[in-house]
């Protein structure tokens, strides 16, 4: 049996490490970032690096009477690095000019709502606490998600455990109950809140609007499944009418609200400023960066002045004043890079995708990450960094930078066409076909082999899915 040495010992050997400068996580960062998250992240990295400052051109014009009244209070930046960061000054100086932006209130949601309806009701414990519960399980959408067994078992549950006492006192709540204060509820607005399914919320937006002796409340209610499957010769032949009345009353219908609840939902603004421009010039289109917004970087004149003498100096100061001016003159350079990637990106897209600016979505060519990252000699990830959640303003409207990748199908005449393009073109036929006699896959299939475009009916079908649109026999009308 071999004999093994135990112990530590040391030796000397040779490998291959890939390891990325924390400088390179922080340019991807960058280039990954909206222009909106880079302006807030300027500003950050101002606060926290002395040696950086915004450049504003109203700096550099002021009178020279205002400069030398600014002389007066100037401020000894050699003073502050070799001894700390108090800002010096008239502390009142700072404390005028405190400035607070105001917060905008946050408008109420469909739970808050609903309960300011319920405490404008004169209702008792029981009512009340029925109602609270049956609120509390609406969803976003304005449904009651739980049957009102559930409702009551919960809620008798609930007061067992926490106050049984009372609970010993009382008796438990009902079914009848629950369905009484559920009737109070779904009479509250917006109008059918609280159904349980897309039938009642439709039953009871017509009762709403006294329409409960229409044959549109009849369909629902004694048809449903007819209607949503549009089979209006047998609803026409139930009720004794001609198709075309039963047509008119699935349009009344369809201009019901299957999803109240939703005028209750955040709507807050999400407010997009592109990051880049393209505009026509005679009859040439050209790229423009749009960072008018963007702060400025500059190295602080006082605080480089300063740094120039580093012999006077030492220790811990020395390595801070190296460290930081190294970050700020590397992080202007990033920055200026980041700029001209993007432009290098949009221009070659520009170039690809003329035909879409000239003559629309339809004329979209396929476009992949790779082919821009081999043309513009940059890897795939950094071209997939510099179009997420970009955007840029365009003659044809503001549009995302991934807008303009998509998939290619080919053609007979030699040349690919988008995937993107493929779907307006389908969504305009079904536009412009006859209601009375729909496109169906197939056809579409035809009418665009016609126009040279090879395509299969099951990706016919995927599009029209992807784009919302019904099949053939639920477009047709009567």
């Amino acid at each position: 049996m071999a004999n093994f040495r135990r112990g530590l010992s040391q030796s000397l050997g040779m490998r291959q490490e890939l390891k990325i400068n924390p400088r390179l996580y922080q340019a991807m960062d960058l280039l990954y970032m909206p222009l909106l998250d880079l302006q807030a992240h300027l500003k950050q990295e101002v606060l926290v690096n002395p040696f950086l400052e915004f450049s504003e051109m109203a700096e550099e014009e002021l009178p020279e009477e205002k400069e030398e009244e600014e002389d007066e209070d100037e401020v000894d930046w050699e003073e502050i690095l070799l001894n700390g960061f108090d800002a010096g000054g008239r502390r009142s100086q700072f404390e005028d000019k405190e400035h607070y932006m105001p917060t905008p209130a946050a408008p109420p949601d469909l739970w808050e709502h609903l309960r300011e309806q319920l405490n404008l009701l004169k209702l008792g414990p029981r009512e009340f606490a029925l109602g609270e519960e049956i609120i509390g399980n609406i969803d976003r959408e304005g449904f009651l998600t739980c049957s009102l067994e559930e409702v009551v078992e919960a809620l008798n549950i609930w007061l067992a455990e926490s106050e049984p006492d009372l609970w010993a006192e009382m008796e438990p709540f009902t079914l009848e109950e629950a369905e009484s204060v559920l009737a109070v509820i779904q009479g509250f607005y917006p109008s059918g809140v609280g159904a349980r399914d897309l039938r009642e919320t439709l039953l009871i937006q017509l009762r709403d609007r006294k329409e409960d002796e229409t044959l549109a409340f009849r369909i629902i209610r004694d048809h449903f499944d007819q209607l949503v499957n549009h089979r209006w010769s047998e609803l026409s032949k139930e009720h004794g009418i001609s198709p075309k009345d039963v047509q008119a009353a699935a349009d009344s219908i369809a201009k019901l609200d299957p999803k109240p609840g939703l005028k209750y939902a955040d709507m807050s603004d999400n407010y997009v400023i592109p990051d880049l421009v393209v505009e026509k010039v005679d009859d040439e289109y050209f790229v423009f960066h749009n960072d008018s917004s963007l702060p400025r970087l500059k190295l602080s004149r006082s605080y480089r002045e300063v740094a120039q003498d580093r012999n006077q100096f030492q220790g811990e100061n020395k390595a801070f004043i190296s460290k930081k001016l190294n970050s700020a003159q590397w992080m202007i350079q990033a920055i200026e890079q980041r700029r001209q990637t993007m432009l290098k990106v949009m221009s070659f897209i520009v170039d690809r995708q003329r035909d879409f600016f000239e003559k629309g979505v339809e004329h979209l060519r396929p476009l992949t990450l790779r082919e821009v990252a081999e043309h513009i000699d940059m890897h795939e990830s950094t071209v997939s960094r510099v179009t997420n959640d970009k955007y840029v303003q365009t003659p044809r409207g503001v549009l995302p930078l991934k807008f303009f990748f998509s998939s290619g199908l080919s053609t007979d005449y030699g040349e690919d066409v988008s995937a993107r393009g493929i779907r307006a073109r389908i969504q305009k036929l079904v536009a412009d076909e006859d209601p009375k006699k729909p496109l169906t896959d197939q056809a579409i299939v035809d009418v665009l082999k016609k126009e040279g475009v090879q395509i299969a009916r099951r990706t016919v079908a995927k599009y029209r899915d992807q784009l919302g649109i019904l099949s053939a026999r639920m477009r047709k009308r009567v």
